[in-house]
C-alpha cells in the first residue's frame, strides 16, 4: 500500500512527477543506499523543473551556488570559457548524473551548463541537502562517493589527454558512453551521440577534421557502424582493446 503522504505529494506536483522511490535510475543518484524514510525526506526537498528545451542553460559561470541538479533524463554539456572567449567542454553528464559539484568549493558555478537535447532535471537545494545529510550518515556516504566519482573522473581525463594519442582518446569516449548507456539500461551497442562531432573534438582535444576522419576509420575497420549520430558498436573486443582496457569516465 501506497504511504498517504505519498499520494499527497504526488497530487500536489500534478500527478506526473516521478519520485526518488519510482525513479529507475535511482541507483546512479543520490537515492541509492537511502532507507524509505530518508528518501521521503529526500524527496520532500526536491523540485522536479519543467523540460529543459535544447540549448537552455542551468546555471552560468559567475551563478551563486543555490542547488545541485540531479539530470533524470536527457544530456547536459558543461563547459568553461577561456581567457581567449573560446569555449572548453569540461564533460557530458547524462541521466542519474549529478551536475553543480563543482561550485561547492567558492559557493560559484566556475562553468556553465547546457542541454544538448530536451532534458529532465531535479532540482536540490544546496543548503537543505547539505543539512540533511549532517543527519543522515547514508545520505553522506552517497554524496562522498558521488564526489569521489568525480575527482576519479578527472584524474582520468587528465590521463587521457596526456598519454593517449587521437585514435585511443576517441575510442575511449566511444567505449566509455557505451559503458554509461548499459548502467542506464540502454544497448551498450546502439545509441544516438547528442554531441556534435565539434563538441566531441573539443572535449577530447581534437579537430572535427581527426574526429570524423577517425570515425571513418573504425568504420572501415569494422570497430563501429556510424550514420550520422547514430553509432553501433560491431566489434566490442577491438574497441575496448583500443580504448586501453581502462574505463576513463567522461562525465
Amino acid at each position: 500500500m501506497i504511504p498517504e503522504k505519498r499520494i499527497i505529494r504526488r497530487i500536489q506536483s500534478g500527478g506526473c512527477a516521478i519520485h526518488c522511490q519510482d525513479c529507475s535510475i535511482s541507483q546512479l543518484c543520490i537515492p541509492f543506499t537511502l532507507n524509505e524514510h530518508e528518501l521521503d525526506q529526500l524527496d520532500n526537498i526536491i523540485e522536479r523543473k519543467k523540460p529543459i528545451q535544447k540549448g537552455q542553460t542551468l546555471f552560468k559561470a559567475g551563478d551563486a551556488l543555490k542547488s545541485l541538479y540531479a539530470i533524470r533524463s536527457g544530456t547536459i554539456k558543461s563547459y568553461t570559457i577561456t581567457e581567449e572567449g573560446d569555449e572548453q567542454i569540461t564533460g557530458f553528464h547524462l541521466a542519474g548524473d549529478l551536475v553543480g559539484f563543482d561550485a561547492i568549493i567558492n559557493t560559484e558555478h566556475p562553468s556553465f551548463a547546457q542541454a544538448l537535447e530536451t532534458s529532465m532535471v531535479c532540482e536540490i537545494p544546496f543548503e537543505t541537502l547539505d543539512d540533511l545529510s549532517g543527519k543522515m550518515p547514508n545520505l553522506r556516504q552517497q554524496m562522498m562517493r558521488l564526489m569521489s566519482g568525480e575527482i576519479k573522473g578527472d584524474q582520468e581525463m587528465i590521463l587521457l589527454l596526456s598519454k593517449k594519442n587521437a585514435e585511443e582518446r576517441l575510442a575511449a569516449f566511444i567505449y566509455n558512453l557505451s559503458r554509461r548507456f548499459a548502467q542506464r539500461g540502454f544497448s551498450p551497442r546502439e545509441f544516438r551521440l547528442t554531441m556534435t562531432r565539434g563538441d566531441i573534438g573539443n572535449y577530447l582535444g581534437l579537430t572535427v577534421e581527426t574526429i570524423s576522419r577517425l570515425l571513418g576509420r573504425f568504420q572501415k575497420n569494422g570497430i563501429l557502424g556510424v550514420k550520422g549520430k547514430y553509432i553501433a558498436v560491431e566489434n566490442m573486443e577491438k574497441l575496448t582493446e583500443l580504448a586501453g582496457k581502462a574505463p576513463v569516465c567522461v562525465s
